[in-house]
């Protein structure tokens, strides 16, 4: 694994998740992950890009999608990408489940923090795994 990707609708959450990163408490575990943060312009993926593209980019780059869970309109919707094309060593998406409470509770913040560090440190464990629901 090399990176997290944060998807392209949640960069307000992207940004606050960076910070809460770098907070003394997660700062040593984050950089030990040596985990890259790029954003979907930092990888050359058009923020309209459909689920099955986005999540064929993360598996080929090595990046784990984390989603509010993405719209499920056009051929190959996120879910039906994952039931069809999700193998015993595809990296998970990591699905928030309050896009919205992130950005306004900071007890929930942290716990997203700490999952996805939680997630990130073990991902081994997690491989093949299809969605993992955060916190």
């Amino acid at each position: 694994m090399n990176g997290l990707l944060v998807d392209a609708d949640l960069r307000g959450q992207r940004e606050m998740l960076l910070g809460l990163f770098h907070q003394p408490e997660r700062l040593e575990l984050w950089t030990h992950l040596a985990c890259t943060l790029p954003t979907f312009e930092d990888i050359g993926l058009p923020r309209e890009s459909s689920d099955l593209a986005v999540w064929q980019t993360c598996q080929e780059r090595g990046l784990v999608l984390l989603t509010a869970n993405r719209n499920e309109k056009g051929k190959e919707p996120l879910e039906w990408t994952i039931r069809n094309r999700n193998l015993s060593d595809s990296l998970p998406v990591l699905t928030l489940r309050g896009a919205r409470r992130f950005m306004t509770d900071a007890s929930y913040r942290h716990e997203v923090a700490d999952r996805v560090l939680e997630y990130l440190f073990d991902i081994e464990r997690h491989l093949g795994a299809g969605r993992l629901w955060v916190p």
